[in-house]
């Protein structure tokens, strides 16, 4: 095999999504004002920047307006102010309106495709001089004789099923730095690695998670009104199921329609996916689609564990940002301005690391941002998601009470869990009977893969790694009834017969090509026996507008 080519940098980021993107241009901007050189990198899994990127999204400008006070004059892609509020709860046949919580109020955010606002921001970024490498998967970390992050290693190309050279075969290519930023966003592999390695978790809580499903749809004009926000609790989940609906009217007679389910579920027959059809069948909801046609699809874990559950920050020649550590702020249903405000806070930690003549981990990082507004914002919310472990009632009484009576302040903060631990065995459990998709409002999961033009070199090795290959059989499909089967929102996980075992014995099938990247079977698995690990550079999804 050919030698691995390096190329040397200051900074190098791994992940072009808002908190990465946000890192490099604040570094650039510091060493224009300065006067001084300092080259920056950034990479990103994705067959462009943004190909990846899936939010609701309304987005809070706060980070924006620091970062670019004239964004609007640079021509930024918010282009449709947040207009009415809406929050509902859902019985089968009816809603009930509710009043919005303080923390969701949208006067002066905007609804956006978070994708196309981060194509937008890497055009900024290569202005300043940022180098900006879309369908680079960074596949390895690697170390100094000390032990130390010295960059990432980008992943071979032209690979076969066994991990053999092919005549297509690239090396990977190493990037190298002073300091390398992780940007990756929920559940990055690479983050995970290094969380273990350098036991960054030591003194936290366990990171909570949630799924988002999201579809992007083009509807008639006179069911749409550009800028009305509405979101949902209760239908079709039970009380004891953490999630809820968002429905965004974009610009261009867009809807953008999506259901988040938090991942500490139960149940193992709930299919987050078919949760998110079955919503859109409600009496209340439907009449929004009627004579549209669904033109996008697409899924991604969230990060939301909050302020008690983000790892230590900083180890020896790096640190994370975004949502790849947790600055996703629950209850206002938002993390790109935190997520954006964290990078730039690193990359004045950074800057000022560069310019001392000591080495060693960039501390000033961990201690600006405990002093910016993004410390304070989580702090006041901390309690508020943890609550839901006492139903959506329980956890509606609770975050009114620190919402209104202690506003934030609570002298104690709860705990999170760990999402695998919480399953229970499927003869424990009732079972969840899904009706069949219609083609027109519900649909199946291959078919929305479709139109989420996914794509994955199908003769390279299976980026979807089974610890142990006998435990989905023997655990997973006794015990609690084949949940990856549900859990995954694209069918990358199927049981089929196995013709070399004894009559009716089951064997798992991954159909990898269709995996979204929304990393949900390495959070959720109960044994934790999948680990997913970056495919080819360039492959997954490729979302338009979303």
């Amino acid at each position: 095999m050919s030698e691995r080519e390096a190329m040397e940098f200051d900074v190098v980021i791994v992940g072009g999504g808002p908190s990465g993107l946000a890192t490099a241009i604040r570094l650039r901007q510091l060493a224009v004002e300065a006067g001084r050189e300092v080259s920056v990198c950034v990479i990103d899994k994705g067959s462009e920047i943004g190909a990846h990127i899936l939010s609701g999204a309304v987005i809070e400008p706060r980070a924006l307006n620091e970062l670019f006070p004239d964004w609007r004059e640079r021509g930024a892609p918010l282009l449709t102010p947040a207009g009415e509020d809406h929050f509902w709860f859902l019985t089968a046949s009816r809603h009930v309106a509710l009043p919005t919580p303080p923390q969701m109020h949208n006067s002066g955010n905007y609804v956006v495709s978070l994708g196309n606002v981060c194509r937008w921001l890497a055009g900024q970024a290569e202005a300043l001089g940022v180098e900006v490498f879309p369908g680079f998967a960074a596949a390895e970390v690697l170390y100094d004789e000390t032990g130390a992050v010295r960059g990432v290693a980008t992943g071979a190309m032209g690979l076969d099923k066994e991990g053999e050279p092919t005549d297509a075969y690239q090396p990977g290519v190493e990037l190298l730095a002073k300091v390398t930023v992780f940007a990756e966003g929920c559940r990055g592999s690479l983050t995970k690695a290094l969380i273990e390695r350098f036991d960054l978790r030591r003194d936290t809580d366990p990171q909570a998670y949630g799924i988002g499903l999201k579809e992007l749809w083009e509807v008639p004009a006179e069911n749409h009104k550009p800028g009305l926000v509405l979101h949902t609790v209760g239908w079709p989940v039970s009380p004891d199921v953490y999630g809820g609906s968002f429905l965004y009217h974009l610009e261009n007679n867009q809807i953008a329609v999506g259901f988040v389910v938090g991942l500490d579920y139960s149940n193992p027959w709930l299919s987050p996916f078919d949760e998110f059809q079955r919503f859109k069948t409600h009496p209340s909801v439907r009449g929004f689609f009627k004579g549209g046609r669904r033109i996008a699809y697409g899924a991604r874990a969230l990060s939301e564990g909050g302020l008690q559950s983000l790892p230590k920050l900083t180890f020896p020649g790096g640190l994370l940002v975004g949502d790849t550590a947790g600055f996703l702020n629950v209850p206002k249903i938002k993390g790109t301005h935190t997520a954006m405000k964290s990078g730039m806070v690193a990359a004045e930690a950074i800057f000022e690391h560069l310019s001392a003549p000591h080495a060693g981990e960039v501390t000033g990082y961990p201690e600006r941002l405990k002093a910016s507004w993004v410390w304070e914002e989580l702090s006041a919310v901390r309690n508020i998601r943890p609550s839901f472990r006492w139903g959506l009632w329980g956890g509606i009484a609770y975050s009114a009470l620190e919402t209104y009576v202690l506003r934030g302040r609570s002298p104690w903060t709860l705990k999170n869990h760990a999402d695998h631990e919480t399953l229970k065995k499927a003869n424990e459990a009732p079972r969840i009977e899904y009706p069949k998709p219609d083609g027109v409002l519900t649909f199946d999961r291959l078919s929305s893969v479709y139109i989420s033009n996914t794509n994955h070199a199908e003769d390279q090795p299976c980026h979807l790694r089974l610890t142990a290959t006998e435990v989905p059989v023997t655990v997973n499909l006794a015990h609690y009834a084949g949940p990856e089967a549900r859990y995954c929102p694209a069918g990358v996980y199927e049981f089929v017969p196995d013709d070399n075992g004894p009559e009716g014995a089951q064997r798992l099938q991954i159909n990898a090509q269709n995996c979204l990247h929304c990393k949900t079977c390495d959070i959720k698995d109960p044994t934790q026996n999948i680990t997913w690990a970056v495919p080819q550079g360039g492959d997954g999804p490729n979302y338009p507008n979303m």
